[in-house]
């Protein structure tokens, strides 16, 4: 601060110079220094003064400061200064002072007018921000932290102009995501901070970070720092991740892709022990829910949402927070939220609906989580954002699922409830909270059965059935009739809470179940005090809160005329017309008909399928209602004002369409068995095709083998003919002259001497296989010098092999000839025995025969064992070739290893010879040397005198030694 001192003019300089005077000395020398030091200081002095005079520096000193940005780089310390002011100057974050509400307000609205002028000057050079993103490239603490702070900032002042500035630049957000990866935790986590205001309401960029691998590092964090259990940090990454995926179906799909919801699984594996709940957990907790909200918000195109919810039943997330719903000690707003989960994590998905219904309470006996929630939605000491969220979580269940609006509908039937009364339903507390005292019950009951029979009207007609004991004594009333009973009475029962709620529920829940049925529309209609108390209400002028009731008593008037099939005469379309026309006027219902839609609880109703109000008294319309209202408000207005003769001919066209309908339905349902005989037929013909390839395959392949058998047939039966006339004609011989045994004895010694000879010469070359192994082992162990005397050992082995394998192969083709003349010999003798006279047959002719057969037995098996030795023969040579082979590689591979040893010895001969030269160099330039040595006169020692005198001392030390 000597500086500083120095530029306010010191103690001794008199009157202190004003805040604003210090400034602009202090630009002018930011301007002006030549000195990189005292532009240093100055800036230094600029930031501890850029707090407390934060408009003067901003105005004086904002340019100056840009321009060190800009010629300044290299130093750091100038630079982190710089970026440091700068933040000072944008930032809108004020020091806490004591000061009123009213003043801190208008000093708020001061300070974020002036920060944001500010950074409108900064960012109207693009130049700037583009400038302030190659800083955040930089390592240097001093440098990257404060860039990181300044960009934040203006992002909060200015979000989509600076977003804009950053889209345009070239790997603008790809520098940003380089933060996440930085392994100081300050930067890091003021990084996920920048990525927040980044990415708010700007869908290019959600994409863009989402695609530098954004959701792998942030849910690393998340998981580095305990997930729920972490800081503020994981509350920070969650709320970046919310950025980019809500209403981006883009990155969901994405998210989903890359397997990131099964990742989120390990966040909600709460522990047995749920005491003791920290403010930073919850907060945590809860945004990990809405997280999970995100992905499978009604709002999302519905196959996204489908696939999502698959994927996260599959994955057990689900599962997880079924567990939670069911767990005790849970804090309420994580339970409540945990409940507005499920229910949007099920919503029309059959599978996680199917799940749901199996989930029990850890109670005993055990319930179903259905009606342990319904027991809460119905308990009036519960809170009013719980029993909303409960009543959205049953909704969800039913919605699309028939299978589960029957099951619910079934407990309310006389053949399905529990006689004992050991257990409770799920109709039974319907009905209880249905006719309980407690206005917020009624409604949320009336809302829940109302989806029970959402678009179902087999359902609605069998809840006809169902009968209720109002009191003992009394005949049992039907349901609509106690609905009915209840709608009447009105205002004479005393209630808790808004009694127009009451009335509202039951008249939604009437609708609901008259419209298309005309069979409840018969029953309603066949108690005649129901129709004129709808008139009567209708017809009254009441007060605005009635209004409503008043709408809707004409839109269920207006559903018994459009849904009336005239089955009861006093109640047909026309007289209930006529009745309305007398007692209320057209226009007059039609106007209270308008009230509905015109209500601004029904617009807010309309906007999202969750019930979300601030009050109870606020809970007059659900969001399937509004659907309904919207689909036959323009239907009963037109029905209202046709004419009988309209009536008529409308009838008239709904037979003929029934019948046509019936007609087209029956078509289709020949269409459909016809199908399905087609499909069997296709198949029946695929599965007949199939097997006719493969019968044909094999007829075929019999038909070949047959074939081969009518060959071999023929050939064995000349070869029979040939046979027997050789063994006539040799055994004939053999009676003449005794020659075949001998033959036969000299073949069998010569084959034996040559089965002796390939012994010997397998032998022979198993000994070279091991002499050329040893060379192998020898050739790695030894050096470069017993190396080349190895490889010429070898290569002389090798050549002894190459001579002795000659050798081997002139043997066995001696021995092949000496076979071959065998095989000839053998032929001569057939041959003489073919041309040999036949002997007379004497008395002793059987004895011939017998011995004719036993010697053509033992030609043929010693035939046949010559055939064999000639194969085995055979096979032994192609062995001994391809041994030979191996041998010749062998000698080539060693003949190439000595062609380089002898260059390399070539190369050491060469180098020697250089050496040589070079010596002989050096003893010319010595010589030289000396030489020039003696001219000058100085005594220089030749090598032959130093040799000689060290000759002649070694002798007189010899000769000394023999005289001792």
């Amino acid at each position: 601060m000597n500086f500083l001192r120095g530029v306010m003019g010191g103690p001794s300089a008199g009157a202190q110079p004003s805040g604003a005077e210090t400034i602009q000395k202090l630009c002018d020398r930011v301007a002006s220094s030549t000195l990189l030091d005292d532009r240093r200081d100055a800036v230094r002095a600029l930031k501890s003064l850029s707090k407390k005079y934060r408009l003067e520096v901003g105005f004086q000193a904002m340019e100056h400061l840009i321009n060190v940005l800009q010629t300044d780089r290299s130093d750091s310390e100038i630079i982190g200064y710089t970026l440091d002011t700068l933040f000072n100057i944008v930032s809108n974050d004020l020091e806490e002072e004591e000061q009123d509400d009213l003043e801190e307000e208008n000093s708020q609205k001061q300070v974020d007018d002036l920060g944001r002028q500010f950074t409108e000057i900064f960012i109207k050079q693009q130049e700037n921000v583009t400038l302030l993103l190659t800083f955040l490239e930089e390592f240097d603490f001093q440098v990257r932290w404060p860039g990181v702070k300044l960009l934040t900032s203006l992002l909060k002042q200015q979000g989509p102009q600076v977003q804009q500035i950053i889209l345009v630049s070239p790997m603008g957000v790809s520098r940003l995501m380089d933060l996440l990866a930085d392994s100081r935790e300050v930067i890091r986590n003021d990084g996920v901070l920048l990525l927040q205001q980044l990415t708010k309401s700007n869908a290019a960029i959600q994409k863009i970070v989402a695609f530098e691998n954004a959701f792998e590092r942030l849910l690393d964090i998340v998981t580095d720092e305990g997930n729920s259990d972490g800081g503020i940090v994981v509350e920070d990454c969650l709320l970046l991740l919310q950025n980019l995926l809500k209403n981006n179906n883009s990155n969901q799909n994405f998210f989903k892709e890359g397997s990131y919801i099964q990742r989120m699984k390990p966040w909600f594996e709460v522990g047995d022990d749920n005491s003791g709940w920290s403010a930073q957990k919850v907060t945590n907790l809860h945004l990990m829910l809405q997280l999970v909200r995100v992905l499978v918000s009604p709002t999302n195109p519905p196959g996204a949402t489908s696939s999502c919810q698959k994927t996260m039943f599959h994955c057990g997330l689900l599962q997880q927070l079924c567990t939670i719903l069911m767990a005790t000690g849970v804090p309420a707003d994580i339970l409540t939220e945990t409940i507005n989960t499920v229910s949007e994590v099920i919503r029309g998905c059959q599978i996680n609906q199917d799940y749901f219904a199996s989930v029990n309470a850890p109670s005993n006996p055990p319930r179903s989580a259905i009606v342990v929630l319904l027991m809460s939605m119905v308990n009036e000491r519960q809170p009013f954002v719980l029993r909303c969220a409960v009543l959205y979580c049953f909704q969800c269940f039913l919605y699309k699922n028939q299978k589960g609006q029957g099951e619910i509908v079934s407990t309310l039937l006389p053949s399905t409830i529990d006689a004992t009364g050991n257990s409770v339903s799920a109709g039974q507390l319907l009905c209880g909270g249905l006719f309980s005292t407690d206005s917020l019950s009624n409604w949320c009951a009336a809302v829940a059965l109302a989806h029970a029979l959402q678009d179902n009207a087999t359902l609605k007609e069998q809840l006809l059935r169902v009968q209720l004991a109002t009191s003992i004594g009394n005949p049992p009333v039907s349901l609509l009739q106690q609905c009915t009973n209840i709608l009447s009475q009105g205002d004479k029962i005393d209630r808790r809470g808004s009694k127009v709620q009451t009335r509202v529920g039951l008249l939604m829940l009437l609708c609901t179940w008259l419209s298309d049925c005309p069979i409840a529309v018969t029953h309603f209609l066949h108690n005649s005090a129901n129709i004129p108390f709808l008139t009567g209400q209708i017809a009254e002028n009441l007060g605005e809160e009635e209004q409503l009731v008043q709408g809707l008593c004409a839109l269920l008037l207006g559903i018994c005329i459009y849904y009336n099939d005239n089955s009861l005469e006093n109640c047909r379309k026309e007289k209930l017309k006529q009745l309305i026309e007398k007692r209320i006027g057209k226009e007059n219902f039609i106007e209270k008909l308008g009230f509905i839609s015109k209500h601004e609880l029904y617009s807010r109703a309309a906007q999202k399928p969750q019930p979300s109000f601030s009050s109870p008294d606020h809970m007059m319309f659900d969001h399937e209602f509004t659907k309904l209202v919207k689909e036959l408000e323009g239907i009963i207005t037109k029905a209202i004002y046709k004419s009988s003769e309209e009536d008529k001919q409308e009838e008239e066209v709904k037979k003929t369409l029934e019948q046509h309908d019936n007609i087209v339905t029956h078509y289709k349902k020949v269409i459909r068995e016809q199908d399905q005989q087609l499909e069997e037929l296709k198949q029946k013909v695929n599965t007949l095709k199939s097997q006719n390839e493969q019968l044909q395959t094999a007829v075929t392949q019999q038909m070949s083998q047959i074939q081969q058998h009518k060959d071999q047939y023929n050939l064995l039966k000349v070869q029979l003919g040939k046979d027997n006339q050789h063994h006539t004609s040799h055994s004939n011989t053999l009676q003449m002259n005794g020659i075949q045994p001998e033959e036969i004895s000299k073949l069998r010694q010569e084959i034996e001497e040559l089965k002796n000879k390939h012994e010997v010469l397998q032998g022979q070359l198993r000994e070279k296989d091991s002499v050329i192994e040893n060379m192998k082992s020898l050739q790695s162990e030894t050096g470069t010098n017993e190396q080349s005397s190895q490889i010429t050992a070898g290569l002389e082995h090798g050549n002894e092999l190459h001579r002795e394998l000659e050798a081997l192969r002139i043997q066995i083709q001696s021995q092949s000839l000496d076979i071959s003349k065998l095989q000839s010999e053998k032929q001569e003798l057939l041959q003489q025995m073919n041309t040999a006279s036949v002997p007379a047959l004497g008395d002793s002719s059987a004895v011939i025969a017998a011995k004719n057969s036993e010697l053509e037995g033992r030609l043929l098996q010693e035939i046949k064992e010559l055939k064999n030795d000639v194969k085995a023969l055979s096979e032994e040579k192609a062995l001994l070739k391809q041994h030979l082979d191996s041998v010749n590689s062998t000698v080539a591979v060693l003949q190439n290893e000595k062609s380089k040893l002898q260059q390399e010895v070539a190369e050491s001969k060469k180098e020697q010879d250089d050496l040589l030269v070079l010596l002989a160099d050096q003893d010319q330039k010595i010589l030289a040397l000396k030489n020039k040595l003696k001219e000058l006169g100085e005594p220089v020692e030749d090598e032959d005198d130093i040799e000689s005198g060290d000759q002649g001392d070694e002798d007189e030390e010899e000769e000394g030694e023999e005289e001792d």
